[in-house]
């Protein structure tokens, strides 16, 4: 059984916490001590607490072991862009150290971690470093959501390359139905699945209420199929 993993994507909104709540669900359901964590969230709504945001919360509520907001989502900026600018915009830097130590932290207590990115792979958090870095250094294998939709072979296809290049294991990939009209998604499913060397599990487009439990059991036996 995981022990955790780094759920990123090809873009945004593309269903990464979709895909991390239903992977907490199947974990709970397991009966694992999971929890789940969004190092760095932007668009987040104020509140008298501080801000926070939507996805973070969907985790946390999702989690089987219960601990601070900030544990789970420590940098967290109400300006709804690019990490690197909202961090820059209230003059919180965000740091990978602090995200490495409040993962380390998570893992003490719990079986499994589900770390959800923002954004892409190389979307920026600083002037020099990017969400690759924090999946770098906290070292878990990674799990790729693509969202299928009209140019996704590029692009999921360049970020299994380059979470290679980083020296990260790629241990699944998810192709996320997130245009229900697309035309050849069958096609553009296959065609991902045939150039891609790691577990691959099709997700059919979600309406208003997801199956969460069969989403993330499916997902939970797509991780055990990529376990070295």
């Amino acid at each position: 059984m995981i022990r955790g993993v780094f759920v990123t994507g090809t873009d945004t909104g593309v269903g990464k916490t979709l895909v991390a709540e239903a992977l907490l669900r199947a974990l709970a359901a397991a009966g694992r001590r999971a929890v789940g964590m969004k190092p760095v969230a932007s668009g987040c709504r104020n509140t008298a607490d501080g801000p926070r945001s939507e996805d973070a919360e969907r985790l946390a509520a999702a989690s089987v072991l219960k601990v601070s907001y900030e544990a789970i989502n420590p940098f967290a900026y109400v300006p709804a862009v690019a990490p690197h600018l909202a961090a820059r915009a209230v003059n919180r830097p965000i740091e990978i150290a602090t995200v490495d130590e409040r993962f380390r932290a998570l893992a003490r207590d719990a079986d499994t971690v589900v770390v959800e990115g923002v954004g892409g792979w190389r979307v920026p958090i600083d002037e020099r470093h990017t969400m690759a870095d924090v999946a770098v250094r906290i070292g878990l294998p990674v799990l790729l959501v693509a969202g299928v939709r009209l140019g996704c072979l590029n692009h999921t296809l360049l970020t299994v390359e380059a979470i290679a290049r980083d020296g990260c294991r790629l241990a699944g990939c998810v192709a996320n139905r997130v245009d229900a009209g697309m035309a050849w998604a069958d096609a553009t499913e296959a065609a991902l699945e045939a150039r891609i060397e790691a577990p691959f599990v099709r997700v059919p487009h979600q309406r208003m209420s997801p199956d969460l439990l069969t989403i993330g059991n499916s997902l939970l036996a797509l991780l055990d199929r990529g376990e070295p």
